[in-house]
This record gives structure tokens, sequence and C-alpha cells, in this order.
């Protein structure tokens, strides 16, 4: 079965939910038109020094018109929905004593294992298809057009935090997968989110690493680029890159007092410099109980210099505010 097909099949099977997503044959439509417009305006010639086709001009009106924003816009509902599910599905599986049954009782979720896994795999089946769906929408695209073109959309689609499967959400399923596989280990009910998910030490150099289908690989490097230690109480900048949540406090020149939210609007990543990271930042919850657990001893020699510097901290930040207070 041909994947437009395919796509199309698992679209209409998620008709009573209501999720957005590609359109697949329409945007496949466009391309059509888009290539009988190219050719018979005579704008295809045969290059016989070479034997290629002369590339799609700079400026494509049918393209630059339809295709790319049509895309856009999809591919922002689809990662906005993908984001919104899944920060709902892991609040209420780390949710606690009266606040875990307000939220399955506002949501209508059930509060079992099973419950929690099937709607953690259709999350990650969402996430994937579409992701798969725009990658071969633009190979489609720059297979008629002779370009790199929808390469470069890629690329401004990661830059636009648009790009599904760079989402934290993405990273915080993985963690929550591997985290109910302990729990459940010698349970029959024990499922699978990922087929191949692992947290992967190189060199003591953790990784959480998934293959998932038609050749889709992710791997998520979890060491601070800024301790060069494993991350500790992570978290992810709208950018996509991991920090250890006090690292981050450190390079947005923010206290823990403070938190990462009070850093500067336009505050730039340490890494890769962009700006305005950190408004959006996500605790990485699920990833943090994941890492706790499979190295305790440096979780526990972490968690005491960590403690002992948030109450310097603390114990900084009071004094400085009773100092203001007093006029001193």
């Amino acid at each position: 079965m041909k994947f437009c097909k395919k796509y199309e099949e698992y679209m209409q099977g998620q008709d009573q939910k209501k999720l957005p997503g590609v359109g697949f044959k329409k945007l496949k439509k466009i391309l059509k038109k888009c290539r009988r417009d190219f050719h018979s305006h005579s704008h295809v010639h045969l290059d016989h020094a070479h034997g290629l086709h002369n590339a799609c001009p700079h400026s494509c009106p049918v393209c630059d018109g339809t295709f790319f924003p049509s895309l856009l816009k999809e591919m922002s509902a689809v990662v906005g929905c993908f984001n919104e599910r899944a920060q709902k599905l892991l609040e209420l599986h780390l949710a606690s004593g009266f606040r875990k049954y307000f939220i399955w009782f506002k949501e209508k979720l059930h509060g079992n294992h099973v419950a929690f896994i099937q709607e953690g795999r259709d999350l990650v089946t969402y996430a994937i298809i579409n992701a798969i769906a725009m990658r071969k929408i633009l190979k489609k695209y720059d297979k008629i057009h002779y370009s790199k073109q929808g390469q470069a959309f890629k690329s401004q689609a990661q830059s636009m935090h648009i790009e599904i499967l760079q989402s934290p959400w993405l990273c915080e399923l993985m963690a929550f997968h591997i985290n109910l596989r302990e729990m459940k280990a010698n349970s029959r009910k024990a499922s699978a989110l990922f087929e191949g998910c692992s947290l992967i030490f190189n060199d003591g150099k953790p990784s959480l690493s998934c293959e998932l289908f038609d050749s889709v690989k992710l791997d998520v490097d979890l060491t601070c680029s800024i301790c060069l230690d494993t991350v500790f109480d992570p978290v992810s900048l709208t950018c996509g890159h991991i920090f250890c949540y006090m690292c981050a406090c450190k390079a947005a020149s923010v206290t823990i007092v403070d938190g990462i939210k009070a850093a500067d609007p336009k505050g730039k990543c340490p890494l890769c410099r962009e700006a305005g990271v950190y408004e959006g930042a996500v605790h990485l919850e699920e990833l943090n109980i994941l890492l706790s657990q499979s190295c305790p001893e440096y979780w526990e020699e972490r968690l005491k210099t960590e403690r002992a510097e948030r109450i310097r901290q603390a114990k900084e930040h009071w004094e400085s505010q009773c100092r203001a207070f007093m006029g001193v």
C-alpha cells in the first residue's frame, strides 16, 4: 500500500479525536499542478550537455503561494496538538493525590496502566506518521523541482520549532515508556510505545536511543554541554537543547529562586546561540525520574551538591530582599 493511502486511512481513523494532520493528498495535487504548468509553459528544457532538467525558477507562484504556506500551517497545528496531548498525559502520570483524581475526572481518563500505555502509543504513532508524511512530501517537492528547497524548508521548520521529532515532549514520552516498562517488567500487561527504545551509556555518557519504523531513528544526547556531565534535573529550551536546570539558570543569569522563567525574553541558548529560548522551556520530569533510577550513585552525589547550592542561593536572595526592604 502506498504511503499516501495508508496515511489517509490512518487520519480517517482519528476523526473522532479531531486531530489535525498533513493534507498529503492536497499537497500532492499542488505539486502535480505545478509540474503541469511548468511543462505547458516550456520552463523545463533538456540540457544536452549533461542530460539533466533545469531547476524550477527561484520564484514559483504555485509553490510559494500555496504549497509551503499550507504545509507550514499544517505542521504547526500537528506539533501544537501533539505537545498539548503529551503534556496532559504526562501531567496525569506525574500527578498525585487529589490532583490526580481531579485530572482523571476532568479529562475522562481511566487511572490504570493500560490506559496510559494506549494513549502514549497513540501519541507516538501520531507523531511518527506525521513526521514521515512531512519528510515524504518535501522529498517529492525536491524531486519534481530538481532542487533542495524542500530540505531548506525542513531546516526552516526546525528553527521555527515545528519539527515534531524535535519536540521535547517526544523525549519525555520516550522516558515515560522506559519508566513504565521498568515498573511493569514482571507484568504481563507490560507493553511498548517504542520498539527498541532504551537508555544507553557510551563511555559513561548517556543518551536516549529509539528506532522507529520507516528508518526513523531518534538519538537524544543527555550530556549537559555546560557542566559536561549527565543532565541533572533536565530542562529543554525551545531550541531543543537539554541542560541541567541549574546550568540553564546560570547561563540565563537568573537564580534558582527566580527560576528560568525569569530569564531575559531575548536570552540566547548557550550552545546554538538562538535567541528567546527560555520562555517556553520544558522541565523534563519523566527523564529526571529515569536518570535518577538508572544512575543512583551519581544522582545522590549530585543531589547533595545541588541542595547545598540551592540553599546558598536562597539565603543570598532573602538576605538581599531584607536589605532592600530595610533600605540598607
